[in-house]
């Protein structure tokens, strides 16, 4: 079997923590051929680091020489480049979010269908050990349908100091766009995706415009803050499901919280820490797991995943649509917070007329 060429563009902490490993363990079916980035001399290290051969300081001159990429780019070039690249007969995996609007996200999903090349968007949190074990919980039907879902994704003081995280030109946002996508995502796929019908958001960022920032990822200029810090949400699905959504950065909180908890008609459970929570025999059990299966690093699954999808050994754990999902929902929260009043959605309508 020839090696799927690899190539990457943007070589920031996300491709060298987690892809360029990630691929590197994979030699048996992937090989990474090339970088690129603006920042060349940071390109050129990355190259020399990790003995890939070839850096481009233009990303459409390595388009030629690979068969996959990866971008991990800022998010408003996210969706300009996947085009680019798809066009070009090349695979892609995409950094989250997809991008800053359904209609980039669009634009993404149609060059994939034009091409026939694969589409994933990197929603790491979806090969979690304990989320694989949540959705084989789900598919097992052990709490029944789902009926409110708490998604909780908050950080203390941890407005990230590094690269252009509070631009929001080029990121669109902050706490939400940034983390909680993450902890959002992975509550819709652990639902089945459900269709949504109605979104309410409120966002804030009054802690990080306050002088005096006690802050344990960096240094920020409170001055020039223009994101959000922190952000909650309320979405209501066709089924009748809900989804009570908080995410944030900067938070009066005793601690960080993480957790996807689900309430279903037969039982319920928690994500992180997992457990299983039911009411059976004429008892409340509350159950925890001894022993959960997988890779500690859910960059290694993902990028396994990736790269069987590209040489047709797997079907993909992200499509593209569902990528599509949460952009449409992180629009609608930003939306709603600005104009105060909820958001009605015509999912159905959408996808039909794609």
């Amino acid at each position: 079997m020839n090696l799927l060429k690899v190539g990457l563009i943007g070589v920031g902490g996300i491709a060298e923590g987690r892809h360029i490993p990630a691929i590197q363990n994979l030699a048996e079916k992937a090989v990474i051929t090339g970088v690129s980035d603006i920042n060349v001399h940071r390109a050129e290290q990355i190259a020399e680091k990790y003995d890939i051969p070839s850096v481009y300081e233009n990303y459409h001159e390595m388009l030629p020489h690979i068969d996959a990429v990866i971008i991990s780019t800022p998010n408003k070039f996210h969706s300009e480049i996947a085009v680019a690249a798809l066009q070009a007969g090349v695979h892609v995996l995409c950094e989250k979010p997809m991008a800053l609007s359904t209609e980039e996200c669009d634009r993404m999903i149609q060059a994939s269908k034009e091409s026939g090349k694969i589409l994933s968007i990197a929603y790491h949190y979806r090969f979690m050990k304990n989320a694989q074990a949540a959705k084989k919980v789900m598919l097992e039907g052990e709490i029944g349908e789902p009926l409110v879902i708490r998604t909780q994704g908050l950080r203390r003081r941890k407005v990230p100091g590094w690269g252009v995280f509070t631009n929001k030109e080029l990121q669109g946002g902050g706490s939400l766009i940034d983390y909680g996508c993450h902890l959002l995502d992975l509550s819709i796929w652990l639902m089945g995706n459900p269709v949504p019908v109605e979104v309410m958001g409120s966002q804030y960022n009054l802690l990080s415009r306050t002088p005096d920032q006690v802050n344990l990822w960096g240094e920020f200029d409170y001055k020039t803050f223009e994101v959000d810090d922190h952000v909650t949400g309320y979405i209501r699905f066709e089924n009748g499901a809900s989804l009570l959504l908080e995410t944030s950065w900067s938070a009066n909180i005793k601690d960080d919280v993480e957790n996807v908890s689900i309430s279903g008609e037969k039982g319920g459970l928690d994500v992180f820490p997992f457990h299983l929570n039911q009411a059976k025999h004429g008892m409340l059990l509350n159950s925890e797991a001894s022993f959960i299966p997988g890779d500690e690093n859910p960059g290694n699954p993902q990028a396994e995943n990736f790269v069987d999808c590209c040489l047709g050994l797997a079907e993909q754990v992200v499509k593209p649509e569902e990528a599509r999902m949460v952009s449409m929902l992180i629009e609608a929260i930003y939306k709603s917070s600005l104009t105060g009043s909820s958001v009605k959605l015509d999912y159905r309508k959408e996808v039909e007329s794609q």
